[in-house]
């Protein structure tokens, strides 16, 4: 219970996250040094992006964890492999989260012959979840933190904000990491790229540089919109 009561903390700054936008991270291994921003774009007003920084070192994988589903079945991550995937963090009482939804539906549907697979990690109790449910419904696999959703995230290097979403390629490495609500754009960008990488038509690290530079520019421009508007 203690898990879930922090856990519940992290809506004091969702809104930090979804102001501050993209945060481009160098990537490694669990074993090499802390990750450190490569780049934040974001409104001169929105939060420092050090309040949204990763904690611990980005993992160059998949971690290896297990969550219950909502019938309660322990269900390991490594379930969804052999697939592009989305592993998106949310809960019920983060705007920012129930905001992802339908793109996460919809991308899920539009990527179906990549087999793409969304997995909705819920910080948060079963009991909300299946009410929750009741007025938006979710067809992607869900499967709930409670006092394990709090860990689940520290394995993916963030402790401090809601939404985030993982990409991972069809091998399981993990391809890009974004803070905050995720944008349509960026979304297909960061697909494509994992496209190409399962093709074999470019490496890891010239993928993620490709995603990092074109979500910066994303960002920016939204900012500038922002800051143009009436």
């Amino acid at each position: 219970m203690n898990r879930l009561r922090r856990a519940l903390a992290i809506a004091l700054v969702v809104g930090a996250g979804a102001a501050a936008g993209f945060i481009a991270y160098r990537w490694q291994s669990p074993s090499g040094p802390r990750a450190t921003p490569a780049a934040a774009a974001a409104p001169p007003s929105a939060p420092d992006s050090e309040d949204v920084r990763p904690t611990r070192p980005i993992p160059a994988r998949l971690p290896d964890l297990t969550l219950p589903d909502l019938q309660g079945t322990p269900t390991p991550l490594s379930a969804f492999g052999g697939r592009p995937l989305i592993v998106n963090f949310w809960a019920t009482w983060c705007a920012p989260c129930r905001h992802e939804i339908p793109l996460l539906r919809e991308l899920r549907r539009r990527h179906r012959a990549e087999h793409l697979e969304v997995v909705g990690i819920a910080l948060d109790f079963a009991t909300a979840v299946r009410q929750y449910l009741k007025t938006m419904p979710i067809d992607y696999p869900l499967l709930i933190g409670e006092d394990g959703g709090a860990s689940a995230a520290e394995q993916f290097g963030v402790e401090t904000v809601l939404p985030f979403s993982v990409f991972a390629d069809s091998h399981g490495g993990l391809v890009a990491l974004k803070i905050g609500e995720l944008h349509p754009e960026e979304a297909e960008f960061i697909l494509s790229e994992i496209g190409r990488l399962d093709r074999g038509e470019v490496g890891m690290k010239e993928a993620q540089a490709a995603i990092e530079g074109r979500l910066r520019e994303l960002a920016v421009k939204r900012a500038t919109a922002q800051q143009n508007s009436p």
